[in-house]
């Protein structure tokens, strides 16, 4: 299975999955620690992270995956919402919280 393949698979698979720098224990960025709170402060405790510093192949290849080139990278239900920065304004907006919630 090639990298893109074992992208798509992750992200079908999980309802909430965030890309990032370490993990939700331990975030090895400020944006990933970013992205971590603004989904527990959804009330959001369970929820997949794939650490990119484990895997070069995946590191590279989300930013393909998504044409995004920063990480963190969110994704709800198969779709790709944004980064920290995005997902910091749609949280203000209360945007973050109704998509949850659907989902």
């Amino acid at each position: 299975m090639d990298t893109q393949q074992r992208i798509k698979q992750i992200v079908d698979e999980n309802t909430v999955v965030l890309f990032m720098k370490g993990n939700a224990q331990f975030p090895m960025c400020g944006f990933s620690g970013r992205a971590v709170q603004i989904l527990n402060a959804c009330g959001l405790n369970k929820f997949k992270t794939v650490n990119v510093l484990d895997d070069d192949e995946i590191r590279q290849g989300i930013k393909d995956f998504s044409n995004w080139p920063t990480i963190p990278q969110l994704y709800v239900k198969g779709e790709f919402i944004g980064g920290a920065d995005i997902m910091m304004e749609m949280y203000e907006k209360g945007e973050l919280q109704q998509l949850f919630a659907q989902a």
